[in-house]
């Protein structure tokens, strides 16, 4: 059985979560491949919201095997403390599987990641400061510290050793900060080794077999296309690779064994952080859009910036991500706007640009223009089907279809797992129905 990749295709926050999880319960694994406890998912489940950060979304489905892959930061204390809170809801976090080559994010990464932040200045990323990119630096910098190494005591503190060495010299040097001591941070990484040791397996192995055994591996990429390192707005991007070609690396699943890619997509636009946005907007439609959408960030409660949709942008990422399937979220969040606005080109000085421009400095520069489409005041949480749509809400999402190149599988018209319209089946062939 093929694997299958979700991918956001936007600036996150697009409901990749939702998406994960209305697959649940017709896939057997769901694996985490990049990112931190920076990139969270809200899910609705019958009413009941659960806010993940760390874990994958697959673990509010009973018969799935939620995976961490190797191309995941851990912060140990996150992880049992999201655990903690699953668990006090009622949550069977036992199928739980972590990489052992999955990297450890240290205190000193996050102290690393504050500290450097507010020396940026005006100059700041606007990162979550939960010290994901230090992490991934020393991950680079072979100065990392692996989940496997917890269960060495003498490998680890010698890694630990190794990366203080330097770190210390920048805190205390450049950042007036005192040194972090060795021993402190080696003995707070080994408490979490006795309860970490069940979980840990050789994860390449156990998703490679399920595929063989033609069980379904789900791929739930963290943040999104436009926060990748390479191919985001750099530098106001995350630290790995959270597109379809860095789930592959972050698994361990080879890329012929990918079937589906599968995009997510908001009705609108929303960013958090610093960068240049095209289409945001300052006005009381971005207010509305926010209040409306509840567009408020799940690990920093931050606001999120908010502008209408942008067609180049998810050209550019469907071309990236090679998408087989895209799915819509929070259309409903458009009811009741009489006029609906598609950016469908940049004014970069003067010159029209029909896709996404080359440099960042043009991308800054970007005006949009729009094309407007007629809106609709009608209820959405009722529809089932496209046709159930308002036609002023079809054509919207045909408009989408057609600018995207690529057809819109599932559209979401609700928080909850159950609202949403199914068009295309968004699984393989053979994949088995909703028990």
């Amino acid at each position: 059985m093929p694997a299958v990749v979700i991918v956001g295709a936007q600036w996150g926050d697009e409901g990749k979560g939702k998406a994960t999880d209305l697959l649940g319960e017709r896939v057997d694994y769901v694996v985490k491949p990049n990112g931190g406890n920076n990139a969270g998912h809200t899910v609705v489940v019958h009413g009941e919201k659960f806010e993940l950060k760390l874990l994958p979304a697959g673990i509010l489905s009973p018969q799935v095997t939620p995976v961490i892959g190797n191309g995941v930061v851990v912060n140990l204390e996150a992880l049992f403390e999201e655990i903690g809170v699953l668990e006090a809801r009622g949550v069977d976090t036992t199928r739980l599987r972590v990489s052992a080559d999955a990297h450890v994010v240290a205190p000193y990464h996050q102290t690393l990641d504050k500290v450097s932040e507010r020396f940026l200045g005006k100059r700041a990323i606007g990162t979550t400061g939960r010290g994901i990119g230090p992490a991934y630096m020393d991950k680079v910098g072979r100065l990392g510290i692996r989940v496997q190494d917890l269960f060495d005591a003498s490998i680890l503190r010698q890694k630990v050793e190794g990366a203080l060495r330097q770190k210390n010299e920048l805190l205390v040097k450049l950042y007036n900060r005192r040194a972090i001591d060795v021993d402190e941070i080696t003995e707070a990484l080994l408490s979490y080794a006795d309860r970490l040791r069940p979980m840990v397996v050789d994860t390449v192995e156990l998703l490679n077999a399920a595929l063989d055994r033609d069980e379904v591996v789900l791929m739930e990429g963290g943040q999104a296309t436009y926060l990748d390192v390479d191919h985001g707005t750099y530098p106001f991007v995350t630290s790995s690779n959270p597109t379809a070609g860095g789930a592959c690396t972050g698994s361990g699943v080879g890329p012929t064994r990918i079937d589906r890619v599968i995009g997510i997509v908001k009705a609108y636009t929303t960013r958090v952080g610093a960068g240049p946005f095209p289409t945001e907007l300052e006005d009381t439609w971005g207010e509305y859009l926010q209040t409306t959408g509840g567009e408020v960030g799940v690990n920093t409660g931050r606001p999120r910036r908010c502008g209408w949709y942008d067609a180049l942008m998810i050209r550019h990422a469907q071309r990236i991500n090679g998408f087989t399937d895209i799915v819509l979220t929070k259309l409903d969040v458009l009811t009741g706007i009489e006029e609906v606005p598609i950016c469908v080109a940049y004014d970069v000085d003067g010159v029209l640009h029909h896709e996404m421009p080359m440099t960042q400095t043009e991308f800054h520069h970007a005006v949009p223009v729009y094309e407007t489409l007629p809106g609709w005041t009608e209820d959405l949480s009722a529809c089932r089907t496209v046709e159930d749509l308002p036609a002023n809400a079809r054509a919207y999402v045909e408009r989408l279809e057609e600018l995207a190149g690529c057809r819109i599988s599932a559209i979401g018209v609700g928080p909850d797992r159950e609202d949403t319209i199914a068009v295309h089946d968004l699984l393989p062939h053979g994949a088995r129905e909703i028990r």
